[in-house]
């Protein structure tokens, strides 16, 4: 296995805010309701995807899992 290191594992914390911030601010006005609800469906999976690594298990995820859940 590859080891990761704390500056990637920065980066992909960073990108995972970057997806919460984009499903809590919530549906932009030039994006119609197709376009939204596959653009939320996609920064979802790339947040349960990011919870289940192992590297991710010493950041904070409840954002994550509280932008998952909504």
């Amino acid at each position: 296995m590859e080891e990761i290191t704390a500056e990637e594992i920065a980066q992909h914390y960073s990108a995972a805010i970057d997806s919460v911030n984009l499903i809590n601010t919530g549906q932009p006005a030039d994006m119609d309701d197709t376009e939204w609800a596959d653009c939320k469906a996609r920064n979802v999976e790339h947040l349960k995807i990011m919870v289940a690594k192992d590297f991710m298990q010493g950041e904070d995820l409840a954002p994550l899992n509280a932008a998952i859940a909504a």
